[in-house]
Order: C-alpha cells, then sequence, then structure tokens
C-alpha cells in the first residue's frame, strides 16, 4: 500500500493543479480504475497488470 499511494502522490496528486474536488476524485478513480489495475505493471505479479494477472490465474486454477 505504501508503494501504492507513493506512485499516486508522484504520478497524480502532486503533477496536476485541479479546479474541484471533483475534478480531484475523478482524477483518482481514473488513475486507479483505468491506469493502475488495467495497464500498470507490477513486479509482484510478474511484471503484469493486476487485471491480466487475475485472468491468468484464473485460467490456471
Amino acid at each position: 500500500m505504501e508503494s501504492f499511494f507513493s506512485r499516486l502522490k508522484v504520478e497524480l496528486v502532486c503533477a496536476k493543479n485541479y479546479s474541484s474536488i471533483e475534478v480531484w476524485k475523478s482524477g483518482i478513480f481514473k488513475y486507479i480504475e483505468i491506469f493502475y489495475n488495467l495497464k500498470g505493471r507490477h513486479s509482484a505479479n510478474d511484471d503484469m497488470s493486476p487485471i491480466a494477472f487475475e485472468e491468468e490465474a484464473a485460467i490456471v486454477v
């Protein structure tokens, strides 16, 4: 979790100016649901995204 929040702060929170709390919430949601879960590679998952890792695990089981 510490690694996740560190990346979130560096890549999203500190890198942009938000005009409202709603825009900020939308940006956080998009980062997690679109980038982090679908495209982000994670060393703990053999450099696969969480979604790809789960799909592969479901096929194996």
